[in-house]
This record gives C-alpha cells, sequence and structure tokens, in this order.
C-alpha cells in the first residue's frame, strides 16, 4: 500500500502535477514566470518545474510610446513560441539571450532547460547534457523531467542521457542530490526494515569492537604468562569471536548498502521503462504508467521472425492471457525507422488528429473507477511501440543488467505495478505463463496491485 501511494511521487521523479496548459502562455501573463504551466498532462514540461512565492512579480506592460526593452522573461517566451514554430536556431539565440539578461533562478532554469532541448532536437546530446547539469546543479531542475518530457526523447536514447543518469543516481555535487533522494525514499518504501538491520549492525560492531579492545591487553597478558595472566585459550577464543563478529557484521552491513544500490539502480531503469510510450489498438497513445493496475505487459524484443513466431503462438492462448491481463509489446530490433519529432516548446500543445494523446486531465480522470474501466476498454491484446530509439536503448540497458548480450532475444514480464516480473533469453513458453500468471480477478493479482 505504502508502494502504491508513492506511485505518483514518481512523476517524482518529475514534479509534475498542476494546471493543465490550454495554449503557449507568455511568461507575463502568468506570475511568476510560467507559474505551473508545467502542468500539461501530457508532460511537455518546459523549464519551470516548481514555481515559488518568491519569484519576481510580472512586469508592467511596456508604454506604447516607448520600444520594449529585452528581458530575460520576454527572451525566454520568444524563445519559446520560435521553438514551437520550429524555428530551433533562433530558439537557441533567444535563450542564451535570456542568460545573459541577469535571470532570476526561474528564468534561468527556463532557458537552460528549453536550450537543452532544441539541442536534443538537433541531435546535439554532449551540448544538451551541459545544460542539463547547469539547470540540475544550480537551479533546482528535477530529473524526473528529463524522464517525461516527450522533447527529450532523442536526448534519452543517446550515451550522453546514461551518463548523466548514472550521475544523479550517485548524488554527486556536480548535479545535486534531490534525484538519488527521491529513490532512496522508495527504496524504504520497498524494503522497510533495511535501516533497521543496519542499526542493529552498526550496534553489534560496535559492542564488538569495546569487547576486543578490553579482551587484547588480556591476550598479552596470557601470551607473556606469569602469575595472576588470563587463561590463554579462553582469552585467545573471546578475542577469536569478537574479531569473526566484526567481520561477519561489517560483510553484511557492506551487502545491504550494495543491495540498496542495486535496488535504486533497479527502481531508476523501472521509472524509465514506466514513461515508455505506446498506441494502443484504438490509437491512443499512452505511456507504460497510465497501464499500471490494468495490463500486465509482455515485451518481445529481438529479430522480426523470432518476434513474429511469438506473436502467432500467443494468439493461440489469446483467451486466457487476456483473462490475466497480458498485452504485447513487440520490439523489432533495428526494423522501425527513426521516430520523427516535432518540436513543440514549454506549454504548447499537439493536435489530437496528429497524434492522439490520453488527455490533459488523465490523471484526475484515472482515479475513478469509470475512468479506468473506459481505458480498460481501449487494451487490446496487443501495443505499439512509440519512439523506438528509447525502447531499444532501455532494453539494451535491461540486457547489461542481466549479463545478456545486448541484442540478443529477450522476453520481459512486468507486474501490474509496472515493476519488472522476470525476464529470460529468447521468447516465453506462453504455457508456462499461464501456469505463472493469476487472473486478474484473484486475490494474488489484487495483492499485487
Amino acid at each position: 500500500m505504502a508502494a502504491a501511494a508513492l506511485r505518483p511521487h514518481l512523476a517524482l521523479l518529475s514534479g509534475g502535477g498542476g494546471i493543465p496548459n490550454p495554449a503557449l502562455r507568455t511568461l507575463s501573463i502568468v506570475s511568476p514566470l510560467l507559474l505551473h504551466i508545467h502542468s500539461h498532462r501530457s508532460n511537455r514540461h518546459r523549464g519551470i518545474l516548481r514555481s515559488n512565492a518568491s519569484s519576481s512579480p510580472p512586469s508592467p506592460p511596456p508604454s506604447p510610446e516607448k520600444e520594449a526593452v529585452p528581458t530575460a522573461e520576454s527572451c525566454v517566451n520568444l524563445g519559446l513560441e520560435l521553438f514551437s514554430k520550429g524555428r530551433v536556431r533562433d530558439a537557441l539565440e533567444q535563450f542564451d539571450n535570456a542568460l545573459e539578461l541577469d535571470p532570476n533562478t526561474i528564468e534561468a532554469q527556463a532557458a537552460l532547460y528549453n536550450k537543452a532541448c532544441c539541442h536534443a532536437y538537433r541531435e546535439e546530446s554532449k551540448k544538451a547534457a551541459d545544460c542539463l547539469k547547469t539547470a540540475l546543479r544550480d537551479y533546482n531542475l528535477k530529473f524526473g523531467t528529463i524522464l517525461n518530457d516527450p522533447d527529450m526523447a532523442p536526448f534519452r536514447a543517446s550515451p550522453e542521457f546514461k551518463e548523466l543518469q548514472e550521475e544523479a543516481l550517485r548524488g554527486g555535487e556536480d548535479i545535486g542530490s534531490g534525484f538519488r533522494r527521491d529513490l532512496k525514499l522508495i527504496s524504504e518504501v520497498q524494503a522497510p526494515f533495511r535501516g533497521v538491520r543496519r542499526f542493529f549492525y552498526v550496534a553489534f560492531i560496535a559492542a564488538a569492537g569495546i569487547s576486543t579492545f578490553f579482551t587484547i591487553p588480556r591476550l598479552i597478558l596470557a601470551v607473556q604468562g606469569g602469575d595472576g595472566a588470563p587463561d590463554f585459550l579462553e582469552t585467545a577464543g573471546n578475542a577469536a569471536i569478537n574479531i569473526g563478529g566484526i567481520v561477519v557484521l561489517v560483510a553484511l552491513f557492506l551487502w545491504e548498502n550494495k543491495k540498496e544500490e542495486q535496488q535504486i539502480t533497479n527502481i531508476s531503469r523501472n521509472e524509465t521503462l514506466s514513461r515508455l510510450p505506446v498506441r494502443l489498438s484504438t490509437n491512443r497513445i499512452t505511456e507504460l504508467v497510465q497501464l499500471r493496475d490494468i495490463t500486465r505487459p509482455v515485451i518481445l524484443a529481438g529479430s522480426k521472425a523470432s518476434v513474429t513466431q511469438a506473436m502467432q503462438r500467443a494468439e493461440r492462448y489469446r483467451t486466457e492471457l487476456l483473462k490475466r491481463g497480458v498485452l504485447l509489446i513487440p520490439v523489432i530490433f533495428g526494423a522501425l525507422l527513426k521516430a520523427q519529432i516535432k518540436p513543440k516548446g514549454f506549454g504548447t500543445t499537439r493536435s489530437a488528429a496528429s497524434a492522439p494523446s490520453i488527455g490533459g486531465d488523465f490523471e484526475k480522470r484515472t482515479e475513478s473507477i469509470a475512468a479506468k474501466s473506459r481505458l480498460r476498454a481501449e487494451v487490446r491484446f496487443k501495443a505499439d511501440i512509440v519512439s523506438p530509439e528509447q525502447w531499444e536503448s532501455w532494453i539494451r540497458d535491461q540486457q547489461e543488467s542481466e549479463g545478456v548480450t545486448p541484442g540478443e532475444d529477450v522476453y520481459i514480464i512486468l507486474r501490474l505495478d509496472g515493476r519488472v516480473r522476470r525476464s529470460g533469453r529468447g521468447m516465453p513458453n506462453w504455457n508456462d505463463i499461464l501456469q505463472e500468471l493469476p487472473r486478474l480477478e484473484d486475490l494474488l493479482s489484487k495483492l499485487e496491485r
């Protein structure tokens, strides 16, 4: 229950939430700068993820008799407008101008983040990473925004993103510790007794150390012998027990730390997976996170021949697999053309006809049973991937973590709560999956949620 309560916090990772944004707005209309327009629910975050009351008030409208003096705010607004029209180079110039006009924290964050989006669109991953590092370190940018933003899709498929994510996991000074702190909170919920165990390890290590401190002098006296000297075997035995206990307890403490690091890495990887988009049979585009509690996605990744054969075999068990909430997601390595991503800019909307989406208020609607029922009705047996580069990048990372050669045929089964249930080489045995997965109405499925 605690983990379920924290799922919205895994947009934690995003800092999302707030007021839907129907259209691109100028910074001067909404005060402080871009106040909450990050919450256009299709996650088109742009720069200002969190505003606070200390932000500077809006500047009064310029006098018609005087030419408006450029400000950081106006440059960011103009850059956003240019970016939304596809004039990426001109937008970059405006964001650079904003950074030179003594911006406040909110304006600097917006300029740097949108500048990174421009570089991502131009596939200049190194420059995008440099902008994001500065925004994360100096201007409180939330790392989850990079995970959620569609305009960052090209960057998330780059090696620079992987390096940035690993640095964020470590929580170094160069990037800030906010992302790692959020991940540790999730880790503590999933393993609530780890902290208690480590406390007792430290306490017992301290007790054994104190005992050893007093035992060593006695052992020296026992070795020297003489009148009143303690028994050598007994004293040596006590010292050995204390030292052995310290070694074992230190090993257990380090093992707990290693398990925590592995868990944090898995949480980060699962969160990245949850933000991968798919297209349902109704042509609706949604992220895997929105399908939690409704389906058990089964990812089939590999060559076209292997994936096609596995899909054909699954058709024989279609009815029973649907009763278990299975949603097949085929990923054919290297078979899909690179997705063409249109720049949108922070706060802009995209035509529903050109790219159907789940809607700005989806999270609110899915809180009701009726809304989840509508989404469940749209989920069929198969979903197609969107942004294939992101999917292949995630699968490669998963293969490396499991010791599998990147590019090899694999399958990955997810739980109802979105975490990885298990994975394996080759394609799955559908009979085994039917035996393993309970039906959606069974008690075990309810507990899995």
